[in-house]
């Protein structure tokens, strides 16, 4: 009986064991695809977005309403929200390119790619925006944000900040493997037995886990590839109306109506990227 309880809880630990390598093996992967999506965001946002932000604002009088001969116009809908949503992200995403967040680099573009509110990320527990915070102000709330909210409000605060930034973490896999290879030393057959019965259970949850990492990056490739190819049909928008800007001034009602349909396409394509982001 000792012998053969010896042989369950080691094969009780395998199926543990297995199960978790498998589930780090899973959030490795997991967190490399959200750290990349988080990195895509941040370029489109310093890049393209705050490009277009740059010249969009200077155009007067922009009204896609009731433009003559653009009926298209009429299906969007644009609200001058997005824009402000707009630049409180690429306010954000300068911050942390800037390394206003240094030394949770790595961990934040894992919470960036994950949080893309900007009603959230622009504003402090304390009602405060972030974006007008500095030093340790900021990071402290941000820090906060990512921890869920202050301990006032019910969240983990910064400590638990902290822990999002520091990139994903094993959860109760690694302390299960612990619980269970503890009662290895154990004789008793039937205790053996339940032993496994439990690392069957807890193999169970793990591969639960694996499952759902495998979802999450297949969802972020998803998010990756469809911002990437927004992006490649944004910039030469936002290019051609930097030149429309240059050669036809700021008053958007006196623009040709080819340049109209170029700043309302890239208007448009603008409040898409916002929305997925």
């Amino acid at each position: 009986d000792a012998s053969h309880a010896k042989r369950i809880n080691r094969s009780a630990n395998e199926i543990v064991e297995a199960s978790a390598a498998q589930l780090n093996a899973q959030r490795f992967a997991c967190g490399k695809a959200l750290r990349q999506l988080g990195g895509e965001k941040l370029f489109v946002l310093n890049h393209s977005i705050s490009a277009f932000l740059d010249t969009f604002s200077k155009i007067k009088n922009v009204d896609f309403r009731d433009s003559e001969g653009l009926d298209e116009l009429g299906k969007l809908h644009i609200d001058e929200q997005d824009f402000v949503e707009l630049k409180s992200m690429v306010t954000f995403a300068g911050s942390l390119a800037g390394g206003a967040l240094a030394g949770t680099a790595g961990g934040a573009l894992v919470a960036f790619s994950a949080y893309g509110a900007a009603q959230a990320l622009a504003v402090a527990s304390t009602g405060t925006a972030i974006a007008s915070l500095s030093g340790a102000a900021a990071t402290n709330a941000t820090l906060a944000f990512f921890g869920g909210g202050s301990l006032a409000t019910g969240g983990l605060g910064m400590a638990g900040g902290t822990v999002v930034l520091g990139g994903l973490v094993a959860g109760p896999a690694l302390l299960v493997m612990g619980f269970v290879a503890g009662h290895a030393a154990k004789k008793e057959l039937e205790k053996a037995r339940t032993n496994k019965a439990e690392a069957q259970q807890v193999a169970a949850q793990l591969d639960t886990a694996s499952h759902q990492c495998k979802a999450i990056r297949r969802k972020t490739w998803v998010f990756y590839n469809l911002l990437a190819r927004l992006d490649a049909c944004f910039l030469p928008l936002v290019y051609r109306m930097e030149d429309i800007f240059a050669l036809e001034g700021n008053d958007y009602s006196q623009y040709s109506l080819e340049s109209k349909r170029v700043i309302a396409s890239c208007a448009s394509v603008a409040v898409s990227i916002k929305v997925l982001l």
